[in-house]
């Protein structure tokens, strides 16, 4: 059993995978779908509002974003990054291009490479053979 301190109010908790403890991840969570209405019904609304708004941080925000929970509309101009390019992007880590881009570099790094050609044995002669018993 691994037991741990939470990141948010120093519980301990045991610890499986998430370093909250379960009150502060239902808290969290509780936030995050505050958030998601929120952004809903304001969708033009900046980042910075929307934080203040809820009572959450911008970098939470981000999280959200960054993990494709959280999504931005079209019309809003809210937008992050590409870590990749530095392109602006809805939701998510990276931009369409380069999201194909690295697929595309992964598919071709594990691409199977052809089975060697087996050339058939040849038949040895029907003669019986023997050991050298001396």
């Amino acid at each position: 059993m691994d037991i741990r301190n939470c990141k948010n109010c120093n519980k301990m908790f045991n610890y499986i995978g998430k370093p909250i403890c379960p009150t502060c991840e239902k808290l969290l969570e509780d936030k995050f779908q505050e958030v998601k209405k929120y952004v809903k019904e304001h969708p033009e609304a900046p980042i910075t509002m929307v934080a203040e708004e809820n009572d959450v941080s911008v970098n939470q925000i981000k999280r959200w974003v960054r993990q494709e929970r959280l999504a931005f509309s079209d019309a809003s101009m809210v937008g992050l990054e590409c870590e990749k390019c530095g392109a602006m992007i809805k939701t998510g880590r990276f931009c369409d291009n380069c999201k194909t881009t690295m697929t595309n570099n992964l598919a071709s790094a594990i691409k199977k490479k052809p089975e060697p050609v087996v050339e058939p044995r040849q038949k040895e002669s029907a003669r019986m053979r023997f050991l050298d018993n001396r």
